[in-house]
């Protein structure tokens, strides 16, 4: 579908948070996605995935998570950009990162061209991000990949894991990870996937032999064509469930 884009204003309890908003040109009523970046802001790449997801027949939102540190960040994928984003990420809370995702469904919701159908996406940071989010009761799919730190920790918090919500979750949720990630321990997928199962969530976990961290991204050295096609396969078929 042919898309039109644009950046918005979702307000949140008095503060004005960006938004980059994709939605197809024709006219109709649309299920609604909000995507997570990742720790280098809503960037080129991740407005190009904001519009990829509207091209498929729906309405797409992506907010700065960084708002309230830097209005407008957005970097690219060197060094000094990577120790940035990473520096922006250690200081987001959980609470407030969940209060930006309703505030943006809020917005969505207010939208003349979206259904009641809403799910979720994030890459990296984002795909922590969207782990959280999965909570919320509006959000009915979740596709998280390579979201690291879930089973170690939940921003801003001393005690607990991002992972310890997971009876909270009441949609479906998709989790792709890379068997070669750095960044995240096999065993740290081993225990999401057991939490999944122990609290009867409705989900799959997707381990790619050979795919680091940020094999979705064809903007970094990582990417990983053969997998990114098979995952955003998966992706397509968790998000048409809002369409049933």
């Amino acid at each position: 579908m042919s898309v039109s884009s644009q950046w918005v204003t979702v307000e949140n309890d008095g503060l004005a948070l960006d938004a980059y908003l994709a939605q197809p040109r024709e006219p109709g009523t649309y299920p609604a996605i909000v995507v997570f970046q990742e720790i280098f802001g809503v960037n080129a790449h991740i407005r190009a995935v904001t519009e990829q997801i509207a091209a498929q027949g729906y309405v797409a939102i992506a907010p700065a998570l960084y708002q309230r540190l830097e209005p407008g960040f957005e970097v690219g994928y060197s060094d000094a950009d990577l120790a940035k984003g990473r520096e922006y990420k250690v200081q987001t809370q959980a609470s407030e990162l969940l209060s930006d995702t309703q505030a943006s469904l809020n917005y969505l919701k207010g939208l003349p061209t979206t259904t009641d159908q809403f799910g979720c996406i994030g890459f990296c940071f984002g795909g922590h991000v969207a782990y959280l989010a999965a909570t919320l009761p509006d959000i009915q799919v979740t596709a998280s990949c390579y979201g690291a730190g879930i089973a170690q920790m939940c921003p801003g918090q001393e005690v607990g894991t991002t992972c310890d919500r997971t009876p909270a979750i009441s949609g479906t949720l998709y989790a792709f990870f890379g068997t070669e990630d750095p960044l995240i321990p096999l065993e740290d997928v081993d225990t999401i996937e057991e939490a999944l199962q122990e609290h009867n969530i409705d989900h799959k976990v997707f381990r790619y032999e050979g795919a680091t961290h940020g094999f979705l991204c064809d903007q970094r050295d990582s990417y990983h064509p053969e997998v990114a096609k098979q995952a955003w396969s998966e992706i397509w078929q968790l998000f048409s469930q809002l369409n049933d």
